[in-house]
């Protein structure tokens, strides 16, 4: 991934240099099995663990020879520990080193993940109970519906959040798993012990049927929880650029000291992050159709996979750190307009209690639905067409005044009466609290 879009911890997780020291980890792991089954001296182990290094430039040398990475790994580390280099590798296959580091790299990645959509969850919540009274106009097909709050806009993003953390955790959990069992995974060179105790010392579970490799749906599930995240993210981005608007001006980006919206044109205070967001959200799906083309690998396997992974792994979960990071200090920076709000509700002239006045007509009226609906209509079109208050429409109505009294009227345009029950809705975020402060070990 470019430097652009990477922020240093997660870019960490998949350098060179960090590939082949899980590598090297899987490798002692082995060679502690061995030596507790007799296969291996434990001398030499112990001699392998204390001198053995890893040198990139010097493994780069040697594959440009051996066109095989593994074995140049192998052979550069075997130059690090002497004679003791012999028991190096001994009775693997490339595969078993390869995916069982790849397992502890993708589970270093989603527990970075995980952490972000954490924190990004608490600051919703936060901002959520902040704006909990912060009312706005719900709005469907883009058109005015009914009267929200902002709070209550955040607490779905929080819940959608905590939805993808939890399907992100069970892929993870899933794909922390290795397989040392050989060729073809029969277990022909060392037996199902030395991996059980190997996996065991890296905190990896074995897979229960390995080939060669361990199976691609594990991955192809992690890219596909990371793209479902990544799609949540670009909603809540697009609602913020759909707010921002100039014609709604509800919310707005941070804007820092001497930032610049246009070369052009100083006036220009643009939603450039949520766009960079739901652009990124765009990779994040490529990445997953990539994931789900891997898992179809001839026989035992084949190597299709391999090209496919060290840019795809990588890639999703540090574009996805980058989003989650940068999301965050959107949420938390966010400009809320309550008066431009207000403002916009107004402008709607009242013609968002149509369904309170369809109801109200139906029950309390008497009216068959239908004849309700007719006059509800009629007096909204004309409303919307005249640019005219909707309830000096209705009340002018007699139709409406034979039905219902002025305080039932009066009733239907009360919108704190129609969100109600939105702390009720809002409580509901205490459930995320709770979870947060065990993760977070409050």
């Amino acid at each position: 991934m470019i430097a652009r879009y990477s922020l240093p911890g997660m870019a960490a997780v998949w350098t060179d240099q960090a590939r082949f020291e899980q590598m090297l980890r899987v490798e002692l792991a082995v060679l502690h099995a061995q030596a507790g089954r007799g296969m291996v001296p434990e001398p030499a182990v112990a001699a392998i663990e204390s001198a053995a290094r890893v040198d990139v430039e010097r493994i780069a040398e040697l594959e440009a020879t051996t066109d095989h990475d593994v074995i140049a790994f192998v052979s550069q580390v075997a130059e690090t520990v002497g004679e003791h280099g012999r028991w190096l590798h001994f009775g693997l296959t490339s595969s078993d080193i390869v995916d069982t580091a790849l397992a502890l790299q993708c589970s270093a990645a989603a527990d970075r993940l995980l952490a972000d959509i954490d924190a990004l969850i608490a600051a919703l919540v936060t901002r959520a109970r902040e704006h909990a009274g912060t009312v706005m106009m719900g709005r469907t097909h883009s058109v005015h519906a009914e009267p929200i709050t902002f709070g209550l806009k955040l607490a779905s993003w929080a819940f959608e959040l905590d939805r993808d953390r939890r399907r992100l955790e069970a892929a993870a959990s899933d794909l922390k798993t290795g397989k040392i069992s050989g060729p073809v995974g029969t277990y022909s060179l060392l037996p199902p012990e030395i991996e059980s105790e190997a996996l065991a010392e890296l905190g990896l579970a074995a897979d229960p049927v390995s080939t060669q490799i361990v199976q691609r749906d594990r991955h192809a599930a992690l890219l596909a929880a990371i793209a479902v995240t990544g799609g949540s993210v670009e909603r809540f981005a697009t609602e913020i650029r759909n707010l921002q608007h100039t014609e709604i001006a509800e919310v707005q980006e941070p804007f820092r000291t001497g930032q610049k919206g246009s070369s052009a044109m100083p006036h220009k205070r643009n939603p450039i992050l949520s766009e960079r967001l739901s652009g990124l959200a765009r990779l994040l799906r490529g990445y997953a159709v990539a994931g789900f083309e891997d898992q179809a690998l001839w026989h035992e396997r084949d190597i299709s996979h391999s090209s496919v992974e060290r840019v795809a792994l990588p890639g999703a979960t540090i574009l996805l750190d980058y989003m989650l990071v940068r999301f965050l200090s959107l949420v938390e920076g966010l400009v809320v307009r309550p008066e431009r709000m207000r403002e916009n509700i107004e402008r709607g002239l009242g013609l968002h209690a149509s369904s309170r006045l369809l109801t109200a007509l139906v029950d309390d009226g008497g009216l068959a639905r239908e004849d309700a609906y007719a006059i509800v209509q009629r007096d909204a079109l004309r409303a919307a067409d005249e640019r005219r208050p909707l309830r000096e429409l209705v009340e002018a109505d007699r139709s409406v005044r034979d039905a219902l009294d002025e305080a039932r009227i009066a009733a239907c345009f009360d919108d704190e009466a129609a969100l109600r029950h939105v702390d009720t809705i809002l409580g509901r975020l205490r459930a995320l609290e709770r979870v947060g402060e065990v993760r977070v070990g409050r």
